[in-house]
C-alpha cells in the first residue's frame, strides 16, 4: 500500500477525474449516440423531433470525452502511449463517426427535400460507426490489449452489443422528451433494445473475468464476492423495472417515463464502478500502475490548478444548458 502523500494521492484524484469524465460523456453522449441510431425506425416528422431533442445537448456532451482523453494526455502520458498505440485504428473511425454526425446534423436542417434522406442516414450511419468503435475499444482495454483470439473476439462482442445499450439509452431520453406516438414509438424501441442489452451486459459480466485473471482475482474471492454482490443485484433490479415501466403503457402516461432513462443510467453507473474495481489500481490492466503511469508530482500541481479553474465551469455549464432546455422537444428549426 502506497503511503498517502501528494505523491501518491495526485495520480489517484486524476485518474478518479478522468474516469468520471469518461462517465459522464458515456451517459450524456450514449444518449443522443442513441437516438441517431434509432433515426432509421422514425418517420421524417419524427426524424426532426428526434433530432430537435438532442439538438442543444449533443455537441457540449462531447466536451466530457474532450476532457477525459485531455487527462490522460496530460497526466498519464505512459498510459497514453499504451492505449493510443492500441487503438490507432478504432479511434480513427470513432473520430470519422463523431464528424459524419456533426456535419449531418448541421446540413440536414439546411438541406432540400431530396437531399434530406441522405443526411439522416448519414447521421445514423456515424451514430452506429462510433457506437461500434467505442465498444471495440472497451473491450481491448479490459482484456489489457490483448492480440490472441479470445480478445479480439470478446473486443468484437462488446463492439457487437453496446448499439443496444446506448439505444436502451436513447429510447428512455425520447420517451421523456416527446409525446403521443413518437412516446410511444420510444417506448417499443426500448422493449426492442432491452433484451439485447440485458444479453450483451450478461455476457460482458461473465466474460471479463475470464479473459483478465486480474478481475478475477477481485471478484470471485471471499469475503469479497459477497460484498460486491449488491452491483449485479442492483442491476437486475434496475433491469426490473425498466421492463416494467416499457411494458405497462399507462405508467408512461402518467409521467413516470423517467424511470427508463433513470434506471439505464443506473446500470451504467453500477456498470462503471464495478470496473473501476475490478482493474484497480492498474490505469493499464496487468501493465501499468496509476503512479508508474503518471506525470510528475510537480506537473501534477499545475495541472490540478487548471483543472479547479476548468471542471467547475464545465459541470456548471452543463448544468445551465440542460435548465435552460429541459421541456419537451418539438421540430427542430433554424432561423434564416
Amino acid at each position: 500500500m502506497e503511503a498517502l502523500n501528494w505523491a501518491t494521492a495526485l495520480p489517484l484524484i486524476f485518474m478518479a477525474i478522468m474516469g468520471l469524465a469518461l462517465l459522464a460523456y458515456v451517459i450524456l453522449d450514449g444518449y443522443d449516440l442513441g437516438v441517431g441510431i434509432l433515426l432509421p425506425f422514425a418517420s421524417d416528422a419524427e426524424k426532426d423531433v428526434m433530432v430537435s431533442s438532442i439538438g442543444p445537448f449533443w455537441d457540449a456532451n462531447e466536451t466530457w470525452l474532450v476532457l477525459g482523453v485531455g487527462v490522460l494526455l496530460i497526466c498519464f502520458p505512459a498510459a497514453h502511449g499504451v492505449v493510443l498505440s492500441a487503438l490507432y485504428l478504432p479511434v480513427a473511425v470513432m473520430l470519422m463517426g463523431l464528424i459524419l454526425r456533426g456535419v449531418a446534423f448541421d446540413f440536414r436542417v439546411k438541406a432540400r427535400d431530396s437531399h434530406k434522406t441522405t443526411w439522416n442516414h448519414l447521421f445514423a450511419a456515424g451514430s452506429l460507426a462510433t457506437t461500434l468503435a467505442q465498444g471495440w475499444m472497451l473491450g481491448a482495454y479490459i482484456t489489457g490489449f490483448q492480440n490472441d483470439t479470445w480478445g479480439l473476439l470478446f473486443s468484437a462482442g462488446i463492439a457487437i452489443t453496446l448499439p443496444a445499450a446506448y439505444a436502451m439509452l436513447g429510447a428512455g431520453w425520447l420517451i421523456m422528451k416527446t409525446d403521443d406516438d413518437l412516446q410511444r414509438k420510444a417506448a417499443r424501441w426500448g422493449q426492442g433494445a432491452l433484451w439485447p442489452m440485458g444479453f450483451a451486459l450478461t455476457g460482458i459480466s461473465l466474460a471479463t473475468p475470464l479473459v483478465s485473471p486480474t478481475v478475477f482475482a477481485k471478484w470471485f474471492v471471499l469475503p469479497e464476492l459477497v460484498a460486491l454482490l449488491p452491483i449485479p443485484l442492483a442491476c437486475v433490479a434496475a433491469f426490473c423495472a425498466i421492463r416494467h415501466v416499457l411494458t405497462t403503457p399507462r405508467v408512461v402516461q402518467a409521467g413516470y417515463g423517467w424511470i427508463v432513462f433513470a434506471a439505464t443510467v443506473l446500470i451504467f453507473v453500477l456498470a462503471f464502478l464495478g470496473l473501476a474495481y475490478s482493474i484497480y489500481p492498474y490505469i493499464v490492466i496487468d501493465r501499468l500502475t496509476v503512479w508508474q503511469a503518471a506525470s510528475a508530482t510537480e506537473s501534477l500541481v499545475v495541472i490540478g490548478i487548471g483543472m479547479a479553474i476548468t471542471l467547475p465551469a464545465i459541470i456548471l455549464y452543463t448544468i445551465f444548458m440542460y435548465r435552460v432546455f429541459w421541456g419537451k422537444a418539438r421540430e427542430l428549426t433554424y432561423g434564416l
